[in-house]
Formats: structure tokens, C-alpha cells, sequence
């Protein structure tokens, strides 16, 4: 039997080729699902679109008309798309240039004025030179041109920058989604610390063994809740969680030269 991940992302390639035709150069499903620790209940399906020329208004209404639908098949937490020109897949500019965003953020918007969200939806974004740099690492090619003739390399300084975002305000956000701030956080000291391009599973038991032993409770208590769907622990300590995400700040910011 075919699984509803799969199916899913079958329409998700036929959708892609539907609406794009010849534009297409490939569709790129990278994070968690990628990554082996994608879960239906607390998981987004991450993927790129890349075109080799920019899509028409109509065809950008077709394709999130067709998110929309499928959308209502998917996890709870959504789709997460960009579609990008293989001109900055290849030759990498940061902040880099989309031609459409959608994600569950967008579903009222898209919902109510799809026209205007699809004329305006477009602009840079700093987060895809870390989706870039996942997909060059682990990506599943739904159609398409092989990764490694799609994108070209990301400067480590700009993976750096990318990922750093999501925590710069860690000590705030941490205490709205503590088990997802935690495993960022460990992942981003993976990198600084060692080079690691991880996931957020990979991050928290890299975080277990390799951070403070104090805080190791609390990570495991994250990974636990991440991996098998469980209540997060420690969510009513939110002293622990500040001092965690402090720590962890701190050392980011104060290992790489910047102040945070």
C-alpha cells in the first residue's frame, strides 16, 4: 500500500508539472521528510520549485489554486514551498530571489485574494541558502534535473547567517515552541561547534552528548517529545527553558565573532 506521505507528494510532482510545463527544471523535497525524521503530525513537507524562466500570473495561480487542494490532504502543519529560477540555484545571490512562497501562514490570504497574493508574493529570502544547502546534503527529487546540476554551492558564511535567524530571538520564542527552539538551537551549535549540516533529530542527540550535561535533561526531554509525538515535559519551566536558550544564544553568537 502505497503510504499518504507518498501520495501526497505525487500530486504534489503532478501539480508541479501541470502547472509549469517546460519552465520546469526540478522539484526538491528537502527538510524533515528528506532528513528521515518526518513525522504527519507535527511536520511541514518542505520542497523547492525551480524553474529555468519566471512563471506567468496565471500559471502562479493555477499552482497555489492546486496547493490549496492538496493542502486539505496533508499534514496538519502544511506545505512550506518556494519557487526560485535556476539562475540563483546555480550562480548563488543572498539574500536570494524567489518568484512565489507559500506555506500554512498564507492560507487565509491565499484563500481570500489569490490573485493579489500571487501578484505580490515575491521578493528575497535568507532562509533558502539553508534549504539550498540541505537539498546539496539530502533531498528527495520528485522531477526533474539531479540536484547536484541544479544547485551549485552556498557559501558557508551565508548557511551560517540563514540559520542563525531562526534564533535570534530564542530566549522569547522558546517559551511559545520550546521542543522545536531546542533542537534549532542544538543543530545551530552543530554547525558553529563542528561543521554539521544536521537535522533537528540529528541536532538534539548531538545536543545530548555534546552540550552542557545540565541542560541534557531538557534536550532529551525535547528530543522525546519530537520523535514520538509526546507531551513536552519541562514546557511549564520556563526558567529552565530561558536559561537554556541564553546558554545557547551566548555561545552561537559568541563563537563566531558576532555580538547577539
Amino acid at each position: 500500500m502505497v503510504s499518504r506521505e507518498q501520495l501526497i507528494l505525487d500530486e504534489i510532482r503532478l501539480a508541479s508539472i501541470k502547472a509549469f510545463g517546460g519552465k520546469l527544471t526540478g522539484v526538491y523535497v528537502h527538510g524533515s521528510m528528506a532528513l528521515n525524521c518526518f513525522h504527519w503530525d507535527h511536520s511541514d513537507i518542505d520542497f523547492i520549485v525551480v524553474l529555468e524562466d519566471g512563471p506567468s500570473q496565471a500559471q502562479k495561480e493555477a499552482y497555489i489554486s492546486a496547493l490549496l487542494d492538496i493542502s486539505e490532504r496533508g499534514p496538519q502543519k502544511g506545505l512550506e514551498m518556494s519557487v526560485v529560477l535556476r539562475e540563483y540555484t546555480r550562480h548563488f545571490l543572498y539574500p536570494t530571489p524567489y518568484e512565489l512562497h507559500y506555506s500554512n501562514a498564507h492560507l487565509s490570504r491565499c484563500r481570500e485574494d489569490l490573485e493579489g497574493f500571487c501578484r505580490q508574493m515575491n521578493g528575497t529570502d535568507k532562509d533558502l541558502a539553508a534549504h539550498f544547502t540541505i537539498i546539496r546534503n539530502a533531498c528527495i527529487v520528485l522531477c526533474g534535473a539531479p540536484a547536484e546540476d541544479t544547485f551549485g554551492n552556498v557559501p558557508k558564511e551565508c548557511y551560517r547567517d540563514s540559520i542563525r535567524l531562526d534564533i535570534e530571538q530564542a530566549e522569547r520564542d522558546i517559551l511559545e515552541d520550546p521542543v522545536y527552539i531546542i533542537l534549532n538551537l542544538c543543530r545551530v551549535l552543530a554547525y558553529q561547534s563542528d561543521g554539521l549540516i544536521l537535522s533537528k533529530k540529528e541536532g538534539g542527540l548531538w545536543g545530548v552528548e555534546q552540550i552542557d550535561a545540565r541542560y541534557r535533561e531538557i534536550i532529551q526531554a525535547a528530543l522525546d517529545s519530537y520523535q514520538h509525538s509526546l507531551p513536552f515535559e519541562a514546557a511549564s519551566d520556563r526558567e529552565r527553558l530561558t536559561e537554556f536558550a541564553g546558554y545557547a544564544h551566548r555561545r552561537i553568537f559568541s563563537e563566531s565573532g558576532v555580538e547577539g
